[in-house]
């Protein structure tokens, strides 16, 4: 084989292909979605507290191998309609590149290490982590076949990351650290099967079940609502929040959603993986900005 002009061996070469193999499997740039797990200690003003923060980063990691453990179990279920996706088709599971058997072991291993990491925070977090994994396990089996289910699925799922983070460091839970979540995880899943439909057409029931009973008008009037309760919720809570101030950040804050609505209405890929939202330039400008101006009213 030849790179260039230099010939290159292929044993330097599978090593990684390998490794590439492994991270697809365990889908790490979804992590993203556990990210959610630090919304209470930089809301609670705790984000300089050491103990605190290593805490959440043990949460985050704990909260990334138990969701992994999901998306294995998840992605050896779909293996046969994944072949039908025009973009699942490359996950190792459904090219074979990693059989069923071995993604069951590495199943177990990282439940066992996502287990121990949550343990040593405390038993409730633990809860929440069995709380989150069962879940994934109802949607992986059920949910995801049932329309408006399978979104509200997703959506509790990031609630029971966000309220982790809470537990991890004992503050005490907002409601506004159950809407917000929600509503959010609500309009980027409303979002995701837009786009689905979009780029799939009348190929969309067979790469997913439940896509035969979504339309576009119908995930249009959908994205409507939750766009409409993200933008209330998150409102209120700058409104009513002991930092009232935080009213400030509704420009940035909207500016984000409406981008990111303008993303999804487009067909845009981030729509569906929002991990590469990272490419879009103006969303990336619209979130760092109400970052720096939501970390300058709580902290300063």
């Amino acid at each position: 084989m030849c790179l260039g002009n230099k010939p290159v061996s292929l044993r330097y070469l599978l090593p990684n292909m390998a490794l590439n193999s492994y991270l697809q499997l365990l889908r790490v740039p979804q992590w993203y979605k556990n990210l959610v797990v630090f919304l209470a200690i930089f809301f609670s003003g705790n984000v300089l507290n050491f103990p605190l923060l290593s805490t959440t980063v043990l949460a985050f990691f704990s909260l990334c191998l138990i969701s992994s453990a999901g998306y294995i179990i998840n992605d050896i279920i779909d293996r046969k309609s994944d072949q039908l996706h025009p973009e699942n088709k490359h996950r190792p599971l459904a090219t074979g590149v990693i059989s069923p058997a071995l993604a069951l072991v590495i199943v177990f291993i990282l439940l066992g290490i996502g287990v121990w990491i949550g343990a040593t925070i405390s038993i409730p977090f633990l809860s929440l982590l069995a709380a989150l994994f069962v879940l994934t396990l109802l949607y992986t089996f059920l949910l995801k076949k049932i329309i408006i289910a399978d979104v509200l699925a997703i959506s509790i799922l990031f609630v029971l990351r966000a309220l982790a983070g809470a537990v991890a460091i004992q503050v005490i839970i907002s409601p506004w650290l159950v809407l917000v979540p929600f509503f959010l995880a609500l309009f980027l899943a409303i979002g995701k099967r837009h786009s689905e439909l979009l780029l799939l057409k009348e190929k969309a029931p067979s790469a997913r079940k439940v896509l035969q009973e979504y339309t576009l008008s119908l995930t249009n009037s959908l994205m409507g609502i939750s766009t409409s309760l993200l933008v209330i919720s998150y409102a209120l809570y700058s409104f009513l929040s002991p930092f009232n101030h935080l009213l400030y950040t509704l420009p940035f804050a909207l500016y984000v959603i409406f981008r990111y609505y303008i993303l999804i209405t487009s067909g845009s890929i981030i729509s569906r993986h929002p991990e590469k939202i990272v490419k879009d330039a103006l969303f990336i400008t619209g979130i760092v900005l109400w970052t720096i101006s939501t970390a300058f009213i709580i902290y300063l």
